[in-house]
């Protein structure tokens, strides 16, 4: 009886791009990856994985720069998210794929949180799109993903590296693909490129997405904009913008809870890359995360080679 491998994408946001580089790798070595399952970004890239769309992703992201990332993020009233998630999903179902999860090539399910219980969901069925939107709905950041009844959350707030979702799918060998290693007490986080209107530039004149970016970097002057007003006015000097704070705090959580998850679900072969230097926005970084991936993985492949022999 044939050895099935699982895959088990985990959360990270931006260095999430390095899990295209693990697939690669195991592409290159001809070992064939049987299911795949992620929470957050990792859904993201195991939904294009098992949607067949992993190449024009790929070519997409390397190409990303801020204005772009900065463009996808329609800002709406911080009421239960800064961002509403709907141009990157659009752009998603228009230009790469919405399949259902039962028609995919191989067997996929992303994990999601249910916001008032807090149990773990799977998502095993249905749209694609809305599995990957509701995944990574990072509390704070992305509004909640309203499914009948429920409304979710990100995945990484329960299961952040879905070893237990990998096995229960049927894997007997699970690869499972930690990014939250090396986050914690030795990186420097990297603020947005400043995007401060020049001196004689009202901030009511900008777009925006440079008024999130300025948000962001906890750089708003004082404005009359009421949306934002009671929420960036932190600068360098008096404490970590709002941004920040969110970030980092995602950042222990996720650590910790990861820590916790693996110790009692080990999968075969885990694999860690190392991706302290990507901030937690920078998508733009994608080539640089996808070759810590593949060199991540390759480390590990003298264990899975001898595990499957």
């Amino acid at each position: 009886m044939a050895v099935k491998i699982g895959l088990a994408l985990g959360s990270g946001s931006a260095r999430g791009w390095a899990h295209i580089g693990v697939i690669r790798s195991l592409q290159d070595e001809g070992i064939k990856i049987d299911l795949v399952c992620g929470t957050s970004i990792g859904a993201v890239v195991a939904g294009a994985y098992a949607a067949d769309f992993l190449d024009p992703m790929d070519q997409w992201i390397r190409e990303l720069t801020w204005a772009d990332i900065l463009g996808f993020m329609d800002v709406t009233l911080p009421r239960s998210g800064l961002i509403e998630g709907g141009k990157i999903i659009n752009y998603f179902r228009e230009n790469l794929s919405d399949s259902a999860i039962e028609d995919l090539s191989i067997p996929f399910a992303a994990v999601a949180t249910d916001l008032k219980t807090g149990q773990e969901i799977w998502l095993q069925k249905g749209s694609l799109m809305d599995a990957i939107r509701a995944s990574m709905s990072l509390p704070g950041i992305l509004t909640p993903h309203q499914q009948n009844a429920q409304w979710l959350v990100d995945g990484g707030l329960v299961n952040p590296v879905p070893v237990s979702l990998c096995r229960a799918m049927g894997a007997d060998v699970v690869i499972a693909v930690n990014l939250n290693s090396d986050i914690m007490g030795k990186r420097r986080f990297t603020r947005m490129p400043d995007q401060r209107p020049p001196e004689n530039q009202p901030m009511e004149d900008l777009t925006l997405p440079r008024k999130l970016a300025a948000f962001f970097n906890g750089k708003l002057r004082k404005t009359n904009l009421s949306i934002f007003k009671r929420y960036g006015q932190l600068s360098q000097d008096r404490g970590p913008s709002l941004f920040e704070v969110i970030a980092m705090s995602i950042n222990i959580m996720q650590d910790r809870i990861t820590r916790q998850r693996l110790a009692g679900e080990p999968p075969e072969v885990l694999v860690s890359p190392r991706l302290n230097h990507i901030g937690l926005l920078e998508f733009n970084r994608a080539a640089e995360a996808i070759e810590e991936g593949r060199l991540a993985m390759n480390r590990m492949m003298p264990l899975l080679k001898d595990m499957l022999e």
